[in-house]
């Protein structure tokens, strides 16, 4: 295994992201359509927050059994905002931090995602599955 591998080489580059003005419903299409749990927020290129799968769940009744379940979920979407719900804090990296950098980050943080950004624009982001992905083909 190479020690100092950059996380350009594992990113994903091709990245679906959301603007605070769009909406949780967009959101939810986008999470499902794509088989992802993250997605950066982003004003032009710069990243301003992060909204995961689990953020979305924790408002919505999406396990809900009822016939129902699409007209409670677009109401619950409706009361709150891509803005409110993501986090806006976000821990960044850059594309040359290493693969053991930010397995390090995410080892030890709550969060399993990171947005990587160069020169204040957003280039990818890294996640524990890329992670786990990268590892598996070193073995």
């Amino acid at each position: 295994m190479r020690q100092r591998t950059p996380v350009s080489e594992i990113m994903t580059r091709n990245i679906v992201a959301l603007t605070k003005s769009d909406d949780l419903e967009k959101a939810e299409t986008l999470f499902k359509r794509n088989k992802i749990r993250h997605i950066p927020v982003v004003s032009r290129d710069m990243i301003i927050g992060m909204l995961s799968y689990t953020d979305l769940m924790r408002i919505s009744y999406a396990e809900t059994s009822s016939k129902f379940e699409n007209t409670v979920e677009s109401v619950v979407y409706n009361m709150f905002t891509i803005e409110q719900v993501m986090v806006k804090d976000v821990v960044t990296i850059s594309s040359d931090t290493t693969v053991k950098e930010v397995t390090k980050i995410l080892a030890t943080r709550e969060f399993h995602a990171l947005p990587v950004v160069d020169n204040d624009t957003l280039v990818g982001i890294i996640t524990t599955t890329d992670l786990l992905n990268y590892y598996l083909e070193q073995f």
